[in-house]
């Protein structure tokens, strides 16, 4: 059984939940490119996991750059 993905490292990397949510959403949709399987092998514990808990392992390790985009300007 694997172990969870490590939430709390991935949120000291955004500013809210709901900003790990999106990266992690953008994360899977950019692993689901490189294969249609939900599922990556992973190499050094040669056990499958799921891309959506790789996503929120990659923000995590800062393996992947999380973009924040600027608010809006209001009456703008």
């Amino acid at each position: 059984m694997s172990k969870r993905p490590n939430v709390e490292e991935a949120l000291k990397r955004v500013s809210s939940r709901y900003e790990l949510v999106h990266a992690s959403a953008k994360r899977v949709k950019q692993l689901l490119e490189r294969g249609e399987d939900i599922f990556i092998r992973d190499r050094a514990r040669g056990e499958l996991i799921k891309k959506t808990f790789q996503a929120i392992e990659d923000i995590a390790q800062g393996k992947v750059q999380v973009v924040r985009l600027r608010k809006r300007s209001e009456g703008g």
